[in-house]
């Protein structure tokens, strides 16, 4: 018996990374575990390894900086389990930093117009 035996995981941004080891370390304790993410074939990838294990999972497209995307994994969770008991919000983005020279500059025309 796993940890999470019976229990409905819904993993956001698990088509690779930190987000893959939650939802095969969730699968691998006996959740069932619903796969998020915006890159199709990434989540795809990672539901087919947790059945390719033996376990229960869904992948469903999904930007969590949209809200009817959002709204439609929880549905659809809920659809094919009937319940949804641990949510782990993983997903994120990596943002292009600017680089000092640009901060200074941003920052000296901001105090210029004070």
């Amino acid at each position: 018996m796993g940890k999470l035996d019976g229990r409905v995981s819904m993993v956001t941004g698990a088509g690779s990374g930190i987000g893959r080891a939650i939802a095969l370390l969730f699968a691998s304790e006996g959740s069932k575990v619903v796969v998020t993410d915006v890159n199709d074939k990434g989540g795809e990838e990672t539901a087919n390894m947790i059945r390719g294990n033996g376990g229960d999972a869904l992948f469903v497209h999904a930007d969590v900086s949209r809200a009817s995307d959002c709204e439609n994994a929880i549905r659809e969770a809920v659809k094919r389990y009937g319940q949804l008991d641990i949510l782990v919000n993983n997903a994120g983005i990596d943002l292009p930093r600017a680089s000092l020279r640009l901060i200074f500059l941003r920052m000296s025309s901001i105090r210029s117009l004070a």
